[in-house]
């Protein structure tokens, strides 16, 4: 059965569809862009700010439907400027660390909202007791 993931601490959807959903003890994080969920706007022009506000939103979802960012299985990352990649691995490696998940890297011509990069996440939930 589908669960529907939702929490305040991380933006409402800009379309027609869910933060995340979770099946199969499986956690599944709809693309995130940099948008400061008090404000409803993207956080800066800064790209690292973008990345890190992207990741802590995902994060806010993850740890909404009993997972985290160490339960993350699958990230893929939408980039609109390869010049980035080194900042964006930068900053990534601030928030994972260890045993990295697998990890797509695209980079594509726009996003929503004007955001520089974007994240989808695929996670473990953890066991509830």
């Amino acid at each position: 059965m589908k669960e529907i993931l939702f929490t305040e601490r991380a933006p409402r959807p800009i379309g027609p569809y869910s933060q995340a959903t979770v099946c199969c003890d499986l956690v599944f994080v709809s693309g995130q862009v940099p948008i400061d969920p008090s404000t409803g706007k993207i956080v800066s022009d800064d790209f690292k700010e973008q990345v890190r506000r992207v990741i802590e939103n995902v994060e806010a979802i993850l740890e909404a439907g009993g997972s985290s960012l160490d339960d993350v299985l699958k990230v893929t990352a939408y980039l609109k400027d390869p010049s980035r990649f080194q900042d964006f691995n930068a900053v990534y490696s601030e928030y994972f660390k260890g045993s990295y998940p697998a990890r797509t890297t695209v980079f594509v011509s726009d996003l929503p909202a004007g955001a520089q990069v974007e994240l989808d996440v695929i996670a473990a939930r953890r066991s509830r007791a």
